[in-house]
């Protein structure tokens, strides 16, 4: 077992509920273990402290921390400790930064899209855009049920279609500009297709003049690269952009020869057609910032801002090494 664990942040809410159990499925999938994270509320920080301030004998050792219990009651198997392999610790501090912290050695770090405090209306809860903008680990944001769509299921499709689907029924979508989006982002996506034996669907989009008659919420074409051949009839700025992500992706496939891989590139939004692609994948990924971004911006770039909004599935933000050089 890898001894680089996944995280699940919990907070007792039904959004982080489902992120416990994509973490979970997740950590069995990459053989490692699985490290639950809840920062405590303010009241039992302030209690903490006094405790400690004190240092009263007859104070009980273990802060009441009834998130800890909910855990241990579902992972538990009807004992009083975790399994095997799962391990819970409460921190303490600001949410986005206790969970930095503890992401800094993390394979990923699993959050839900909203918190228990969060307002129903809201896309995306303060607390997973703050920690998805800076965590130095790639951050997976599940969304709540209201917006999720079944892996596997068709555009537009009810969500409840498919509902008992697998998360690994979905491929991997990877956004991909491939003169610029890092060599890290690349490769958590293979792996991730890699350990659920599924497919990446690499999509990139161009810009084009607007039209009238042009349909942006209209599925696109996924071309393979035996497809790209010179007297084919593609549309000149998507020949050239399936060109560019073929040889970007050249060595991936060379690591990973046994994931298959879909091109796809799509006029319009890159962030709308991400979201599209959504629809029907186990998971998609972004890179967390543009390139050009200063080593010290902690702004999130805004294709994954919007995919993280908008996207019906999870989400992954992965950061670079050049961010934080």
């Amino acid at each position: 077992m890898s001894n680089t664990p996944v995280i699940a942040a919990v907070d007792g809410s039904e959004h982080s509920l489902r992120a416990l159990e994509w973490a979970r499925k997740e950590a069995v999938r990459h053989g490692c273990g699985l490290l639950v994270a809840h920062v405590l509320p303010d009241h039992a920080q302030l209690y903490a402290g006094r405790r400690a301030s004190l240092h009263d004998a007859s104070e009980p050792q273990e802060i009441p921390d009834p998130v800890r219990d909910w855990v241990r009651s579902l992972l538990g198997a009807g004992g009083p400790g975790l399994p095997e392999g799962v391990a819970y610790e409460a921190l303490e501090g600001s949410v986005p930064e206790a969970l930095r912290v503890i992401g800094s050695q993390a394979r990923m770090l699993v959050m839900g899209s909203r918190g228990r405090g969060g307002f129903a209306s809201l896309l995306l809860g303060s607390s997973s855009r703050a920690v998805a903008s800076t965590a130095a680990c790639p951050v997976v944001v599940v969304p709540h049920a209201e917006r999720g769509a079944a892996p596997g299921a068709a555009p537009g499709a009810a969500p409840e279609a498919d509902a008992d689907a697998e998360q690994s029924a979905g491929r991997v979508v990877l956004g991909l500009h491939a003169a610029e989006t890092p060599e890290d982002v690349l490769t958590f996506a293979f792996t991730e297709a890699a350990v659920r034996g599924t497919t990446v669907q690499v999509v990139s989009a161009y810009a084009i003049p607007p039209s009238p008659t042009l349909v942006i919420d209209s599925p696109f074409a996924v071309i393979p690269p035996e497809g790209l051949a010179d007297e084919g009839d593609g549309v000149p700025a998507e020949r050239e952009m399936l060109r560019s992500q073929t040889e970007r992706l050249a060595p991936l496939r060379e690591r990973f020869p046994d994931v298959p891989v879909e091109q796809a590139a799509v006029p319009g939004d890159p962030a709308g057609r991400l979201v599209i692609a959504s629809r029907a994948a186990a998971l998609v990924v972004v890179g967390r910032h543009h390139p050009r971004r200063t080593a010290m911006s902690l702004a999130i770039g805004s294709v994954a801002h919007a995919v993280l909004h908008h996207a019906h599935g999870p989400v992954a933000v992965v950061p670079t090494l050049k961010d934080d050089v």
